[in-house]
């Protein structure tokens, strides 16, 4: 039998968030990122602020001089994640399989569950009025005989568009002369290289397939396959150990020298990273250091350890790979987890009586650690640590972290 997909994408999905909660932004340009006066990116916007030609991943500043008058506002990540579990709870009673891409995005496998093509277009109907109807959003679906074709299918005609492809018959009509951009696994690199070559059309892909195979290696065999109309992928469920690395980051409103200053910052990082992996049930087996310094040149730092979620190690280890970096300005820091697996269940039944000596400590840690915070700092880490982890307040905290260490270098009171 013919797989069934659904691919559902919501629209603009943070900023149409923000609209529900206050209607007062309701077609008006709203542009969720960073602040003008701050360094950042968009991270996505209202169709009315496209109209200015924003959109994600624009640095800020870029957005703010092509749309002065616009409504900036941070992101409000939890808000965000808790309406996305209640979008996915009503996407996933008509799946037999989901597959989770984003928070505002997935694939339904309707196969089993719908069985025919009619039924099918029912329930992708049911998802954009159960959507609208319960949660005050707009989503756009596409149906498709694959994942290609189903994501295809829900860009055709947003926003709040519903769009079907039932065969690669019928997906090749609708793409041969677009762009190639228009294969989604087709990105701007890829793109350069392929007009580079003459290659500008999916028609011209499938008339030059040996020549993308011969540019892009597997890749190019790949979307040749795709320009055919071939994908046979199964909507495969997301597990959080398919995750390659867990990790956050902040980046700085001013370039920071203070590398004192770096340290403290990387054991809230550390919290963050820990909460997140236990969150999700996850360990790692390798701890990075991310930096970005002023000229923008990105770097990373990591190795292989045992296998751990605690935050006291990735601190140590962290502001060990610190110390052996360049000290000039950074821009950007951050702290992850990779190699991630599952806890290890025999580590796990032996824990109390192996390493108790190691866990009492890893806590004396933490509680040092954490104290000598609120001794430079002033502020209550310990009484606040659920509160860190939101990303507006981690960012804001830095924020005061950073000037409080500057006007405290200033008048010669920064001592650590």
């Amino acid at each position: 039998m013919q797989q069934i997909i659904i691919h559902v994408d919501m629209d603009a999905f943070y900023a149409s968030v923000e609209m529900r909660d206050d209607p007062q932004l309701r077609g008006k340009p709203l542009i969720i990122g960073s602040l003008p006066n701050e360094r950042g990116v968009v991270a996505t916007c209202s169709y009315e602020a496209r109209k200015y030609g924003i959109r994600s991943a624009m640095n800020i500043k870029e957005a703010y001089r092509r749309c002065p008058h616009g409504i900036y506002m941070h992101p409000d990540f939890n808000k965000y994640k808790t309406v996305s579990d209640q979008l996915h709870d009503i996407w996933n009673t008509y799946a037999s399989a989901s597959q989770t891409i984003a928070l505002d995005e997935a694939y339904l496998d309707v196969t089993d569950t719908a069985k025919n093509w009619e039924t099918a277009r029912q329930f992708a109907h049911a998802i954009k009025q159960r959507t609208r109807d319960e949660l005050g959003l707009n989503c756009s679906v596409g149906v498709a005989y694959s994942k290609t074709a189903a994501k295809t299918a829900s860009e055709e005609k947003k926003p709040d568009g519903y769009f079907e492809i039932p065969d690669a018959e019928a997906f090749v009509d609708l793409i041969i002369d677009r762009d190639v951009r228009v294969l989604y696994t087709v990105g701007e690199k890829t793109a350069k290289k392929l007009h580079a070559a003459g290659i500008h059309t999916v028609r011209d892909i499938r008339e030059n397939s040996d020549e993308v195979i011969r540019l892009c290696g597997k890749h190019g065999r790949w979307i040749t396959q795709v320009a055919f109309g071939i994908d046979d992928r199964k909507v495969t469920p997301y597990r959080p150990e398919d995750a390659k690395s867990i990790g956050r980051e902040v980046t700085f409103q001013k370039d920071v020298s203070d590398y004192e200053l770096l340290r403290d910052i990387l054991i809230l990082l550390a919290f963050c990273v820990e909460h997140r992996a236990k969150r999700v049930g996850l360990q790692g087996r390798g701890i990075t250091l991310k930096l970005t310094y002023s000229d923008m040149k990105q770097i990373s730092r990591s190795h292989t350890v045992s296998q751990t979620d605690s935050a006291m190690a990735i601190y140590q280890e962290t502001s060990r790979l610190l110390e052996q970096v360049d000290r000039r300005p950074v821009r950007l820091i951050g702290a992850g987890l990779y190699n991630l697996s599952g806890e290890d269940e025999e580590i796990q039944l032996t824990f109390d009586e192996m390493f108790r000596e190691e866990k009492e400590n890893d806590e004396k840690l933490r509680s040092q650690l954490l104290s000598e915070l609120h001794q430079r700092y002033g502020l209550d880490f310990a009484g606040n640590l659920e509160k860190i982890y939101h990303y507006e307040i981690l960012h804001k905290t830095v924020e005061y972290m950073r000037k409080y260490r500057k006007q405290q270098s200033s008048s010669g009171g920064a001592e650590r």
